[in-house]
């Protein structure tokens, strides 16, 4: 038996449009007792530094005046918790079959056709496939995220813990975000037809995006300097920059998916490894403060592994940079990477 609130953040993909900055990165509270969600305002944005919209029942008073108006329940917020039986305590993963079904279709890959046509200076096909086999990035061939990229979360025994689906613009902005797994739930819910097995299992996990991007990675490449970033897509910019981790003196790239997602779990599988962060900017640099503390705790709990977090963005950024909140990406894709190679 484990012991749960009764009010939390809705688990899953699921996004909704935040009341204060009106942008669809907007997670609810819901009501596990009722099955419904808080008032609008009762949730948290995923834009955490540009936004800040973060309001949280347990904290304004919102249970309180519910527990006072309700007869028999103690005056105190932990009677609004209720045990229940946790369905498992295993981990689900998805199989290796659906992600070979995806890694097709690259001449309608919007972001990859980008980076070999669309760009001020074009790669090479032959570093394009080398990125795309080592970080196993595939295409939605067909529906309303057609040409969209996958990024697969594949932990350090190669299990699939995640499938990120992103469509891009001509310019490689972002226009979409989902999940292979909501994209076939949504899909048979339509269809009017049962779920695959796998998929029920992997729904039942708390937790879908439970590992590094590029983690598979680690085991390869024992010897490289980490570099750390927030999302794939950084990763596969700098991978075609500063070159790949064929050899020691070059970084190995990894992403923690986004900025609230560094934390101790998904950190565990860099232990031992010394390990460099390039967080996004932020206006005030809020960003920076975040992941260096967080860098300073981490130390702290993995003995033996170094996190040391890069100011090169703070330097060379403008207050317009930080407010767009731009990445290392933003910057290099204006210049030719054949500049950036080490060559030595």
């Amino acid at each position: 038996m484990s012991s749960t609130y009764r009010f939390t953040l809705e688990k899953g993909s699921k996004k909704h449009y935040c009341p204060q900055c009106k942008q669809k990165r907007f997670v609810k509270y819901v009501d596990l007792v009722k099955n419904e969600y808080l008032p609008e305002p009762y949730g948290k944005c995923d834009r955490i530094i540009n936004c800040g919209a973060d309001l949280n029942p347990y904290l304004d008073g919102y249970v309180k005046s519910i527990v006072q108006n309700k007869k028999g329940f103690k005056s105190y917020y932990k009677s609004f918790e209720f045990t229940s039986e946790k369905l498992n305590n295993q981990t689900f993963f998805i199989p290796d079959e659906v992600l070979k079904q995806t890694q097709t279709g690259y001449s309608e890959n919007t972001f990859i056709n980008n980076l070999f046509s669309n760009v001020k200076y074009p790669f090479n096909k032959y570093d394009l496939e080398k990125v795309i086999s080592m970080y196993h990035l595939g295409t939605i061939t067909k529906g309303f995220r057609k040409g969209a990229i996958t990024f697969p979360f594949i932990d350090i025994n190669n299990r699939i813990r995640a499938l990120q689906v992103k469509n891009f613009d001509n310019y490689n902005h972002t226009t979409g975000t989902d999940f292979l797994h909501s994209m076939i739930e949504r899909e048979n819910k339509k269809l009017g037809k049962q779920n695959p097995a796998w998929l029920n299992d992997y729904l039942k996990n708390e937790i879908k995006v439970s590992c590094l991007f590029g983690e598979h990675l680690l085991n390869k490449y024992p010897n490289n300097t980490v570099a750390l970033v927030e999302a794939p897509k950084t990763v596969i910019y700098c991978n075609l920059y500063f070159g790949f981790p064929d050899t020691t003196k070059n970084l190995l790239w990894l992403a923690v998916y986004n900025l609230s997602s560094l934390n101790l779990a998904k950190c565990k599988a860099l232990q031992g490894r010394k390990v460099v962060l390039f967080p996004d900017l932020s206006k005030g640099s809020k960003a920076f403060e975040l992941w260096n503390n967080k860098a300073n705790e981490l130390m702290k709990q993995l003995k033996g592994t170094v996190f040391k977090v890069s100011d090169l963005l703070e330097q060379i950024a403008t207050e317009k940079d930080k407010e767009q909140g731009k990445d290392i990406a933003d910057f290099l894709i204006q210049h030719d990477w054949r500049l950036y190679r080490n060559t030595d």
